[in-house]
């Protein structure tokens, strides 16, 4: 187990597996789709055997590999996994599997010969290129792959979507995230200039941050590095993303396939924050520092914003996507607060929020289907003609909103409390995001699924074996992790203190009211 490189075994299975499924005859396309989804399987299998391998508590960064790329330019094939990247490998391969069920008739049918096939192929490009984006242990092939992601995803969105604007939801997206990825190729070839200065130039990650822990890169501008910060963060603000940087969310996620909408937001979407977390932090922890109060100012703004326009919305699946920008904010401000309580919640949030926003996206599409329609005023009454369908979708509700019990409370408790600790201004604001979640989710449920059945909803059937099969785990998962996540937290925590760590960061002391005034509580040492 130790010689077998399984992290380059784990993101070159879906990669090859995309390549066997586009050279299959046109005519195999019920063999296109169960190729696709035995080889995201297998791919889950690789995963689970690197979770299992994986040490809580020892290295940070395991199953290392470490190769020659491009010498001339300090670049390697670098590879390499802590807490935090594992819980989004993990979550990855889950869904990867998952989607393909779910759209397994999202295709094009027999209107286009090649549509099976190019549509299961581009699904595992996207999570080969996920999967290597937060293995990578080198800046220059994190970029590659970071940028390379988003032209398959631009083909399911404009070649698969099922609204009418597809095509201008998918330009949009790529020129949203081609801009941003611009704006990071100079700060790439910034970081080379500034460490080229000190030395020589490179693209390890592991080796700058040294660097910059051990005060080597000291006699570097701080405006420099500044300007390096933003442009990274810049990127990354606009996959996560970050409001006001948004405005391509929506569009995508609403002409997509629910399918589609799940990959952008519970897994793409993923690699903005965890960009933050690894890269921003950990290679600018000053500039990160300076900035910290601006970017939590913005993410809670988005946290309020998202959870506002998302009462508003009259398309079902729109208001899903709003509560992705809401829920986004929150892990934000848990990264930049810079308390365990918050990085470790917002870790936990990625995991949970890909979970819940994949049930409630799916469950919603299979209404969706069934109706013909995403306008909420053409339901009512589903839960009397669908009653499986629409308990399914109360418990993703349920979960979107944070209710305790849950997957999604125990990761928005951690973020609210990492950050009251340090900005409690912004915490206060942030919790009115939970009343404005209940009143768009349980209003959503009672518009959709009580009161009198709709003209037109007493045809809407019942969740079939292939739907259940895709609810039945993210449910399990919800109530499973809402319960007891330990397991979890005891993978992240290490790599969140690590992280603190390398940024010279602690938690600040609490302080308790005396006499009106607040004073710093003292601990037992003190």
């Amino acid at each position: 187990m130790v010689n077998v490189p399984w992290l380059s075994v784990l993101w070159l299975v879906p990669l090859a597996g995309a390549v066997l499924v586009i050279l299959l005859p046109p005519s195999l396309r019920q063999v296109a789709k169960w190729t696709g989804l035995v080889v995201s399987i297998a791919t889950l299998a690789v995963s689970l055997v690197v979770a299992v391998g994986f040490k809580p508590g020892g290295d940070t960064y395991q199953f290392v590999e470490k190769r020659t790329w491009i010498p001339a330019f300090g670049a390697g094939y670098s590879l390499g996994v802590d807490g935090i990247a594992l819980i989004l490998v993990v979550l990855t391969t889950v869904l990867i599997p998952l989607l393909l069920v779910a759209g397994w008739n999202d295709s094009g049918g027999n209107k286009n010969p090649r549509g099976v096939h190019a549509y299961v192929a581009l699904t595992l490009a996207i999570e080969s290129m996920v999967l290597i984006s937060v293995v990578a242990l080198d800046v220059l092939l994190f970029y590659v792959f970071f940028e390379a992601m988003l032209i398959p995803m631009y083909f399911l969105i404009g070649g698969f979507g099922q609204g009418k604007d597809r095509s201008r939801a998918a330009v949009k997206f790529l020129l949203y995230n081609l801009f941003g990825g611009l704006i990071m190729l100079a700060a790439v070839i910034g970081l080379y200039v500034v460490t080229s200065q000190h030395g020589g130039g490179t693209f390890d990650f592991v080796r700058i941050v040294d660097d910059v822990r051990a005060g080597r890169l000291a006699g570097v501008d701080p405006a420099a590095f500044k300007a390096i910060f933003l442009g990274f963060m810049f990127a990354f603000a606009i996959k996560a993303p970050l409001w006001p940087l948004h405005r391509w969310l929506p569009d995508a996620a609403v002409e997509s396939t629910p399918a589609t909408a799940v990959l952008i937001t519970a897994v793409m979407d993923k690699v903005g924050t965890f960009g933050m977390l690894r890269y921003c932090l950990q290679l600018f922890p000053d500039a990160s520092t300076y900035f910290r109060p601006a970017i939590v100012t913005l993410a809670i703004i988005g946290v309020i914003y998202g959870a506002i326009v998302a009462i508003g919305q009259t398309d079902m699946m729109r208001l899903i996507a709003y509560t992705s920008i809401s829920h986004f904010g929150f892990i934000i401000a848990g990264i930049f607060v810079m308390t365990t309580q918050g990085q470790s919640g917002s870790t936990l949030y990625m995991l949970n929020h890909g979970i819940s926003t994949a049930a409630v996206f799916l469950i919603a599409g299979f209404l969706v289907s069934r109706g013909g329609s995403r306008k909420i005023a053409d339901y009512g009454g589903v839960q009397k003609v669908a009653p499986i369908l629409a308990g399914t979708f109360l418990v993703s509700c349920m979960a979107t909103l944070s209710l305790p019990g849950l997957a999604p409370f125990i990761s928005e408790f951690l973020v609210l409390l990492g950050t009251f600790n340090r900005y409690w201004v912004a915490a206060a604001f942030g919790v009115t995001a939970l009343v404005l979640a209940a009143i768009y989710m349980l209003w959503l449920y009672q518009r959709v699924m009580t009161g009198p059945v709709a003209k037109g909803n007493e045809k809407i059937r019942d969740l079939v074996g292939r739907e259940m099969v895709v609810v039945a785990p993210l449910l399990a998962l919800l109530f499973v992790l809402g319960v007891y996540p330990k397991p979890v937290l005891d993978i992240i925590n290490p790599a969140v203190e690590s992280t603190m760590t390398t940024i010279g960061q602690h938690d600040p002391a609490p302080t308790v009211p005396m006499n009106g005034v607040p004073r710093k509580a003292e601990g037992p040492h003190q």
